[in-house]
């Protein structure tokens, strides 16, 4: 065998060695070369083939700093999306996943400095969700695939239709029942005491039972008028306890009838129908972000279009001026009583509605809907950040 053959030992030996992840210090981004000691770089940044690549760098260095960028920023998303999903997750997890794959893009060649910088930039771009705590900054991947968006709008569709039908069902039920209310008359009974204009004259109780009727007869034929007076008033009195007696438990039933069942599941439903997002065009909307200096902060402006759900592009209403800026850099506007709103989440989402009132104990309002099939109920509880001042 030749020296720089596969099996021998020298060339298995390099191999092990070359296996695992070097030091950052003797990496080349340029030439996309690891060197394993100080010589061999030192070697390496004296050979012609680096030389060529400096000078072809040299021409345009910005062109190949955005290629590294784009390399690492894709990769890195990509790792984020396929790994963790959704989840939240702390950015150093994520990065040191990412630079145990040995031909990854180091991040001294991009245009980020640091992890918190690139952190932050996902986060003002809208790519992930970013947070920062006392144990540092968690990052959470915004999934805006194509696929994905077409599932959760069949998903939602669906819940739609399935709160249509029950809709319907609920006002089919509530006719039927109004109709019926309608044909029956409130019959109340009328009580009379038993007497008898002939003192001859036989009383005589007509009974469903034969063999009853023959007995009661009997009865009534050897008792006097006076005994057959306080028969008929003791009876009538039992039927007044008793018909007094089934009304209570009527009315007792009908405390909650099963349209009121029905209406308070309908209820529940739509306060559980909530999404992750909830702008919407022609919303008066105030930004809370710092990073855009003090001209812009605690200012409002007016949603003119919605892009993929999660970005606005905002018209202030002072300046005039166009900012595109993710929902959580805004919040919503809660106007005086009286004024026009638009619901953006649960089950009353993208309808107009009228402010009744505000509770400031559990930042909530109370709505009046003007739009929709439910137009003129009344809602309570609605959250601050779930409605907002139309333009």
């Amino acid at each position: 065998m030749g020296k720089s053959d596969f099996l021998t030992p020298k060339a298995i030996a390099n191999r092990i060695k070359s296996k695992g992840l070097q030091k950052l210090r003797w990496y080349c981004q340029m030439c996309q070369k690891q060197c394993r000691d100080e010589n061999g770089f030192k070697c390496h940044c004296m050979s012609e083939s680096h030389q060529r690549q400096l000078l072809l760098a040299s021409e345009d260095p910005q062109q190949f700093m955005d290629y590294f960028s784009e390399e690492f920023r894709n990769d890195f998303l990509e790792l984020l999306r396929r790994r963790f999903g959704t989840k939240r997750v702390h950015n150093n997890i994520v990065y040191n996943e990412y630079i145990s794959h040995r031909e990854h893009i180091h991040m001294n060649a991009t245009q980020w400095e640091t992890l918190t910088d690139f952190t932050k930039w996902l986060g003002r771009e809208g790519l992930c969700k970013v947070d920062e705590t006392p144990k540092g900054w968690y990052i959470q991947y915004i999934d805006r695939d194509p696929e994905t968006i077409r599932r959760q709008q069949e998903q939602e569709k669906k819940k739609k239709q399935d709160l249509d039908d029950e809709e319907k069902t609920a006002k089919f039920i509530e006719e039927q029942v109004r109709r019926g209310l309608e044909g029956k008359e409130q019959e109340c009974p009328v009580f009379t005491e038993l007497s008898r204009e002939n003192d001859e004259e036989k009383v005589a109780f007509n009974l469903n039972k034969g063999a009853s009727t023959s007995g009661a007869s009997s009865k009534a034929s050897s008792l006097g008028p006076s005994a057959l007076k306080m028969v008929g008033t003791a009876a009538s009195v039992k039927r007044k306890d008793s018909s007094h007696s089934s009304s209570q438990s009527k009315e007792k039933k009908k405390k909650k009838s099963a349209l009121d069942e029905i209406m308070e599941l309908e209820e529940q439903k739509k306060k559980t129908a909530r999404t992750d997002y909830w702008l919407h065009p022609d919303i008066i909307v105030k930004i809370i972000t710092k990073k855009l200096g003090e001209k812009y902060h605690k200012k409002k402006g007016v949603v003119q279009e919605v892009i993929d759900k999660y970005t606005a592009v905002v018209k202030m209403i002072d300046s005039g001026d166009k900012l595109k800026l993710d929902q959580t850099h805004l919040e919503t506007v809660i106007p005086a009583p009286g004024k026009r709103v638009l619901v953006l989440n649960g089950g009353y989402r993208g309808n107009e509605a009228t402010l009744e009132s505000i509770n400031e104990k559990t930042f909530s309002a109370t709505v009046i809907i003007e739009t929709g099939p439910l137009k003129g109920r009344r809602v309570e509880g609605i959250q601050y950040e779930d409605i907002s001042k139309l333009a």
